[in-house]
C-alpha cells in the first residue's frame, strides 16, 4: 500500500475521534448538514457506511487526489479536484437546500426516488430523479416549492422533532381492527386515501350496517343469493355479509389492486373463512383449520375490473362504492342484475353532489343545481336519476327502496324490475325542478312535452309578479317519485333488531316514520288485522307493502305464471301514497322577533291543520309536509310568541288572528326578498 494511504487513514481516525456529531448521521440522511464543510467531508466517506470510522472511498484514493460527490451517481458527476467539487456542492446542492432549524435539506440525486422508466424502441431508460428528504418524517419530494410547503405543514402541526426512518427499517405492523365481531387487518395511514393502497374509513360504519340490513332483509325471500362487493378495499363488508348470514349469501369480494386483494385474503383467514380463487379452494397449510376450530363459510376473491367483472358475470346484490363518484359503473351493474335484484350505490363525490362544486356534477350527472336548503334529498335525487337512467338503457326499471344522505355519502339502495314497460314507467318519474330563489318555493314541472307560456304559474307563491326579473330557475333532471319503501324499511328495522344493530335502529325508524310522512308521535308500528304481519322486540312488520318481493317463494323459485299475472293486477289496483317531496327548514323560514314553538309542537299543529307531516333524516331541523310554503309560515307565527311580551306570561298571549297572520308572513317574505335583492344587485 503506498504510504500516503496511510497517512490519510490516520488524519481521517483523528477527524472522527474529533468530531462527535458526525455518528448522528446515521439518524438522517447525508444529504442533511449544517454547513457546506460537513458535505465536503462526506466524500471521503463510503456512501452508505458511516459507522466504521477509518472506511475510506478507494475509488477517490485511486483517482490521485480526486473526489466524487456523496450526493450524485457516478454516471452523474464524475470525481474531480477538491476545488470543481467545491463549486458542484455549493452551486448544484447547497445553493437550492432548504432550511429548518439550523439544518440544510440539499437536493439528492442518488437513486433514493427511481422515475418511472422511458421506453424508447428496444431500450429502457431508468432515471433517477433529483429529489428532498425531509428531516421531520420519510417523505421525499421533488420540487423546492412543494418541499417548502411541506415542512410549512409539519411546523404548522408542530411536528419540529426529527423522526426520520430509514427506508431499511422494517415496516410497522398492520393494525387489527373489530366491527361487528368481524376482525379485519387494516394498513397504516388506513384512513388517508393518498398513502394505503386499502382505503378503510370508520365513519362509514352506519354506511355498512345500512347495507347489511339490506341483504339480510333480501336473503328473507330467497336464497342463496350471489352476492358482489365489487370495491372490497379491506374487505371488511364482505366478511360481515358471509359471517353473520352463512350459507345464505355466496360472497364475491373484488379488487383491482393487487395489495388489496392479499389483504382481503388474509382478514378472510384471520375470521376463519375459506378463500376461493378462480372457483378452486386456494390450497394453503394455512388454510386447514385445526381441531376445535369452525370455519364459517367460503368467499370468492377475484383481481379484475368491476366492469369486466359485472360483465361476465350475473348477481342477485350488487354494491359499488367507489372512491368518488359511481356513474362510471352504473351501466355494468345493470347490465347482468337478476330480476328483483338490488343494487347499492354508495356516492362519496359529495363536493359535486352538494353544489359545492356544481360544474362537476354537470359533468357526471348531467344535472344543473344550486345550493338549496334540502340540498342533502337534491343529492339523493340526483344520484336516483342517474341510476335510472342506466337501468333504463339496460331495459329494467327500478323501485327505490331507501335513499340516505349524510355528511359523508350518499347511498341509494334499489330494487331492479325487468322488462321495457319497467324501464318507461321509470324513465317518466325524471323531470325538472322549478325553484324559486326568492321564498325557495320548489315544484316539479308538469308532464308533457307541450311549451307552457308562463312556468312561472306551476309555482305556489306570486314571487315573479311582485319581483323584478327572473325569479325562478331550472333543476335537474331529478327523481320526483318516492325514496322510501315502508315495508322493506320495517324488515331492515327487524334484521337490525335480530341481528344487533343499535346504531342505526333510530335511524331506520327515522326514515320510517319519514316514508310514511307521520310525526312519531303518532306513529303507531301495529299493522291492521287482515294483513299478514310479523312480530319480533315489540314490533309488527307488515309483510305486504313490498308487494314485489311476492314474485319469488322462500325458495328463490319463480312463481307460476298465473299467481304472477294476479299480483301485477293487484299491483295496479292498489293505492301507493307517496311522501312529500322535499322538506323546509324551520330555522330558515323564521319570523323575526318572534320564539318559534318546538319542534313537536309544531308537527302536531301542522298535523291538525290537515297536512301530512314529519321530520326527516336529511335535516334535523327539517320538516317534511305537503303544506304549501305560505301556509307553513302562516302556522308556524300562529303559534309562535313574541320574544318580548312586556310583562306578560307566556299563556295570556292571545294568537293573532288569521288577517294579521297572512299580513306578517307577507311583510316577512318582502322583507326577506328585498334583503337577498340588495345582497344579489
Amino acid at each position: 500500500m503506498h504510504p500516503t494511504h496511510d497517512l490519510l487513514k490516520n488524519m481521517l481516525n483523528i477527524f472522527w475521534k474529533d468530531y462527535s456529531y458526525i455518528p448522528k448521521l446515521t439518524e438522517r440522511h447525508i444529504s442533511i448538514q449544517r454547513q457546506l464543510a460537513d458535505l465536503e467531508k462526506l466524500a471521503f466517506v463510503t456512501e452508505g457506511d458511516f459507522d466504521s470510522a477509518s472506511s475510506l472511498n478507494s475509488d477517490n484514493l485511486d483517482a490521485g487526489n480526486k473526489q466524487a460527490c456523496p450526493l450524485c451517481p457516478k454516471e452523474k458527476f464524475r470525481a474531480c479536484n477538491s476545488h470543481k467539487l467545491h463549486r458542484h456542492l455549493q452551486n448544484l446542492h447547497w445553493k437550492v437546500s432548504v432550511e429548518f432549524e439550523g439544518y440544510r435539506m440539499c437536493i439528492c440525486h442518488l437513486p433514493c426516488r427511481p422515475v418511472k422508466p422511458n421506453i424508447i424502441g428496444e431500450q429502457i431508460s431508468s432515471k433517477m430523479g433529483a429529489h428532498y428528504h425531509c428531516i421531520i418524517c420519510s417523505a421525499t419530494i421533488t420540487r423546492r416549492t412543494d418541499m417548502l410547503g411541506h415542512v410549512r405543514r409539519h411546523v404548522n402541526k408542530g411536528e419540529t422533532k426529527s423522526t426520520y426512518i430509514a427506508a431499511s427499517a422494517a415496516k410497522p405492523p398492520n393494525e387489527i381492527l373489530k366491527e361487528a365481531d368481524t376482525d379485519v387487518q387494516v394498513c397504516p395511514n388506513y384512513s388517508v386515501p393518498q398513502k394505503t393502497d386499502s382505503y378503510f374509513n370508520p365513519k362509514m360504519k352506519l354506511n355498512r350496517q345500512l347495507i347489511f340490513c339490506t341483504l339480510a332483509a333480501l336473503a328473507k325471500e330467497r336464497k342463496p343469493l350471489e352476492c358482489l362487493d365489487a370495491f372490497g378495499a379491506t374487505g371488511i363488508m364482505g366478511l360481515q355479509w358471509a359471517k353473520h348470514l352463512g350459507n345464505a349469501v355466496k360472497v364475491t369480494i373484488n379488487d383491482l389492486n393487487e395489495n388489496s386483494v392479499t389483504l382481503i385474503q388474509e382478514n378472510c383467514h384471520l375470521n376463519k373463512l375459506k378463500v376461493v380463487v378462480d372457483s378452486k379452494e386456494k390450497e394453503e397449510s394455512d388454510d386447514i383449520p385445526e381441531e376445535g376450530e369452525e370455519n364459517f363459510g367460503n368467499i370468492k376473491v377475484t383481481k379484475m375490473d368491476a366492469n369486466v367483472l359485472m360483465h361476465l358475470r350475473s348477481f342477485d346484490f350488487i354494491h359499488l362504492d367507489p372512491f368518488g363518484t359511481s356513474v362510471n359503473y352504473l351501466d355494468s351493474a345493470f347490465r347482468n342484475i337478476r330480476n328483483l335484484g338490488i343494487v347499492s350505490v354508495t356516492s362519496t363525490d359529495i363536493s359535486s353532489l352538494y353544489a359545492k362544486a356544481q360544474h362537476v356534477a354537470r359533468r357526471h350527472y348531467g344535472c344543473n343545481i344550486v345550493r338549496t336548503e334540502y340540498y342533502k334529498e337534491l343529492a339523493a335525487r340526483i344520484v336516483v336519476a342517474a341510476v335510472a337512467r342506466a337501468a333504463a338503457r339496460c331495459n329494467k326499471g327500478i323501485e327505490v327502496l331507501f335513499a340516505v344522505a349524510l355528511e359523508h355519502f350518499v347511498l341509494v339502495v334499489v330494487r331492479v324490475l325487468r322488462g321495457p314497460t319497467s324501464a318507461d314507467e321509470t324513465a317518466k318519474k325524471i323531470q325538472y325542478l322549478i325553484h324559486c330563489q326568492w321564498c325557495e318555493e320548489r315544484i316539479f314541472q308538469k308532464d308533457g312535452n307541450m311549451v307552457e307560456e308562463n312556468p312561472y304559474r306551476q309555482l305556489p307563491c306570486n314571487c315573479h309578479g311582485s319581483m323584478p326579473g327572473k325569479t325562478a330557475i331550472e333543476l335537474g333532471p331529478l327523481w320526483s317519485s318516492s325514496l322510501f319503501n315502508t315495508g322493506f324499511l320495517k324488515r331492515m328495522l327487524f334484521e337490525s333488531l335480530h341481528h344487533g344493530l343499535d346504531d342505526i335502529q333510530a335511524l331506520i325508524k327515522t326514515l320510517i316514520f319519514e316514508s310514511e310522512c307521520t310525526p312519531q308521535s303518532q306513529f303507531s308500528v301495529h299493522a291492521p288485522s287482515n294483513l299478514n304481519k310479523q312480530e319480533e322486540y315489540g314490533v309488527f312488520i307488515k309483510t305486504t307493502d313490498d308487494t314485489t318481493t311476492d314474485n319469488y317463494i322462500a325458495q328463490g323459485k319463480r312463481r307460476s305464471n298465473e299467481t304472477t299475472t294476479n299480483l301485477a293486477k293487484r299491483q295496479k289496483t292498489d293505492v301507493n301514497t307517496e311522501h312529500p317531496p322535499f322538506y323546509y327548514n324551520v330555522h330558515r323560514h323564521s319570523i323575526k322577533g318572534m320564539n318559534m314553538p318546538k319542534l313537536k309542537k309544531f308537527l302536531c299543529c301542522l298535523s291538525q291543520a290537515g297536512f301530512r307531516v314529519s321530520r326527516t333524516h336529511f335535516d334535523p331541523m327539517g320538516v317534511r309536509t305537503d303544506a304549501p310554503l305560505m301556509q307553513f309560515k302562516s302556522i308556524l307565527l300562529k303559534y309562535s310568541t313574541p320574544t318580548y311580551t312586556g310583562g306578560q306570561s307566556e299563556g295570556h298571549v292571545q294568537p293573532a288572528s288569521e288577517d294579521t297572520v297572512a299580513d306578517r308572513v307577507e311583510m316577512s317574505v318582502n322583507d326577506k326578498a328585498e334583503a337577498s335583492g340588495c345582497r344579489r344587485w
